[in-house]
């Protein structure tokens, strides 16, 4: 037999948000001076409070296996978090813990889908999605919403990507990529629609603690009971605590769904990392003045950006009410030139920006949204201002 990589393996894209960051470092490693507006992670440190329990595990000793799904401690804390924020009621038999929120999502869809179960994902999305759906042999469905309905899909298009395949729904609340909040009304619509065909709804709720303006967090799952058994909740402590690489993601949901998942789970990773679960318990039961600190800076950051954004001719966006990123639309640049080079797409846009002018953005044909950009704010206000000066020199010379 040949020596050759599976049909799965060969099918999958590579994620361009981690190619261009790498791009970026690559370029920063050799001197030069890069603004990067790809970073998905917040730029603050861990809070000391969850370092030190880091160091007490240690010192403790906890360093070896723990139950698969998560130390019952860690599970019981993420319960209490659930209740008391959420207005959820969950057992830790509901509940499991794995290697980030992205290990959580692949694991669940490993779970649940069959080849050519079909999965509803709106538009603009995360670039892991759709791959992660493909790599277990489903099949995603775009619902292609509008900046002008905030890239929320109504419920007409919603009900119009139903077929007697379906098997879940995305939904991502707040959003990565744009940073859109659904509200209660949306919510119930897509539950009413879930309750009716009898699908999962995937709810990513890892932006949850980064909302602004005042707006609140409600989860799909306290709606009602219909539509909680039908819900796969998805959460961790990586973006709210700044705990991007201690890798610890959540699980909540049907109770055969979990098991499934731990079964999975302990064939393909065991149990995560140990100190970083008890770590992850004195962030969920401590302090959240950390949380509220880092909040209001995003929010800060992110009126300079969209305010700047909307200066510049060729350029707009939408205030995000959610999250730390910002879909600029650059629609009205495409067919235009720098030096010679025919800005055809977002992704040339991206590559002659890095290239000549040091600014890293995200395309948006990575999100399957051509004629717009992802532009984080998870960087200093004043690497902000660097960046986007860098990006109106860039428009000005187009020809």
């Amino acid at each position: 037999m040949p020596l050759t990589l599976s049909r799965c393996a060969k099918n999958i894209a590579p994620s361009l948000t981690l190619k261009i960051d790498a791009k970026a470092k690559e370029m920063k490693a050799n001197g030069i001076d890069v603004v990067g507006f790809g970073a998905g992670e917040p730029d603050f440190d861990t809070p000391a409070h969850i370092c030190e329990a880091a160091k007490v595990a240690l010192d403790k000793g906890m360093t070896r296996y723990t139950p698969v799904p998560g130390t019952v401690a860690l599970r019981q804390a993420i319960c209490g978090k659930l209740l008391k924020e959420n207005g959820l009621t969950y057992e830790p038999a509901d509940i499991i813990v794995s290697n980030g929120a992205k290990h959580s999502l692949f694991t669940l869809l490993q779970c649940i889908l069959n080849e050519g179960d079909e999965v509803i994902i709106p538009t603009p999305c995360w670039v892991s999605y759709p791959e992660m759906v493909k790599m277990s042999g489903g099949v995603p469905i775009y619902a292609e919403t509008t900046e002008e309905n905030n890239f929320i899909p109504t419920k007409e298009c919603m009900a119009a990507c139903i077929s007697e395949k379906t098997k879940a729904f995305i939904l991502t609340s707040p959003s990565n990529p744009n940073g859109s909040v659904w509200s209660k009304e949306q919510l119930s619509d897509l539950a009413d629609l879930a309750v009716k065909h009898d699908f999962y709804v995937i709810s990513d709720e890892i932006y949850e603690k980064l909302l602004y303006d005042g707006k609140t967090h409600l989860s799909i799952a306290a709606l009602n009971e219909e539509i909680k058994a039908r819900t796969l909740l998805v959460n961790g402590v990586s973006k709210a605590y700044a705990m991007t690489g201690w890798r610890i993601g959540y699980t909540a949901g049907p109770k055969d769904v979990i098991k499934a998942m731990t079964n999975y789970q302990s064939q393909s990773a065991s149990n995560p990392n140990a100190i970083a679960q008890y770590a992850s318990i004195a962030a969920l039961t401590g302090d959240q003045q950390c949380v509220e600190t880092m909040r209001r800076e995003f929010e800060c950051r992110r009126d300079f950006m969209v305010k700047r954004i909307n200066e510049i001719d060729g350029l707009s966006c939408k205030k995000p009410e959610g999250a730390f990123y910002v879909m600029l639309n650059m629609k009205n640049l495409i067919g235009k030139r720098y030096k010679g080079q025919d800005i055809d797409s977002s992704m040339t846009f991206a590559d002659v920006l890095l290239s000549d002018k040091h600014v890293a953005v995200v395309p948006g044909i990575a999100f399957e949204s051509e004629g717009y950009c992802r532009l984080s704010y998870a960087i200093s206000l004043e690497a902000i201002e660097k960046g986007l000066n860098r990006i109106q020199e860039f428009v000005v010379e187009l020809e």
